[in-house]
């Protein structure tokens, strides 16, 4: 790893760090009285939540713009020029490093060991990208599921905040959660595997080597099924919330039972 790269990744991991402990709590005490209302346990979570969602319109943003405009990445997906996607990669993995630490230390509130396999397999992957540059476009296509991000925190800042289930504002943000990240993390599938696909046999696939392959494929595989399970419990709430069957204000013991419609519903990066 460039001495750039891993500057990006410590600076983004202090960055966060201050977002969280110092910028968040301001920021939701003046937006939001209800922040201060909120107990110890679901203020670290909500500081949490508005740190992955500045991350997420970063990188989401950021990978856009390298989708549109980076030619020498989309010409070669594989061994393409991946200055612009280091520097994206590098930032995410520096959040991720922030959000195993947070996790590591809040476990008995915030522990989800989908979490920790999903951040585990995206730094295992986005590892040979710092490394060794190699696939960038495969690496920059993956953080566009960043973009879904947002609408799956706001659904829990709603949450907290005793939204009834049937506000508009929460229908509203529920119905574009469930869209967004459909067309985000499960509709790319078929288009990133053909690609994916296309690269096997090829001279530029067999220079990756054995470790950089099987990194590759095994880590994007195990992220699709974890895409799959979120998407499953997404719909399941998103549905409930449409048909009736979660009206009610979200009180002390209903707490558990949300959490299979969605309320641990990954908030992180691929």
């Amino acid at each position: 790893m460039e001495t750039r790269e891993l500057t990006v990744v410590a600076g983004s991991f202090v960055g966060f760090q201050l977002l969280f402990s110092v910028a968040s709590p301001r920021l939701s005490s003046v937006i939001t009285p209800g922040y201060g209302r909120l107990p110890s346990s679901k203020l670290t979570e909500w500081n949490s939540r508005l740190v992955s969602t500045v991350h997420a319109l970063i990188v989401g943003l950021f990978c856009l713009y390298i989708l549109w405009f980076d030619d020498a990445v989309n010409a070669n997906p594989v061994w393409g020029d991946p200055s612009l996607v280091k520097l994206n990669v590098a930032i995410t993995c520096g959040y991720l490093v922030y959000d195993l630490v947070l996790l590591a230390c809040n476990w008995s509130t915030m522990g989800d060991s989908f979490f920790v396999c999903h951040h585990l397999a995206a730094l295992y992957a986005y590892g040979y990208v710092l490394t060794r540059g190699v696939l960038p476009y495969f690496a920059n296509f993956r953080l566009i599921s960043e973009l879904s991000t947002p609408f799956v925190n706001q659904r829990w800042f709603y949450e907290a905040l005793k939204y009834p289930r049937s506000h508009r504002l929460v229908v509203l943000n529920g119905v574009a959660m469930s869209v967004v990240f459909f067309l985000v993390r499960i509709a790319v599938m078929p288009s990133y595997w053909a690609s994916v696909f296309a690269t096997f046999g090829t001279q530029d696939f067999e220079r990756l080597g054995l470790a950089a392959q099987v990194a590759w494929i095994t880590s994007c595989i195990a992220l699709d099924i974890l895409n799959t399970i979120w998407m499953y419990k997404i719909t399941r709430g998103c549905y409930k919330v449409l048909t009736g069957g979660g009206g009610r204000k979200v009180k002390g013991g209903s707490e558990a039972s949300s959490s299979s419609d969605g309320k641990h519903v990954n908030n992180h990066t691929d």
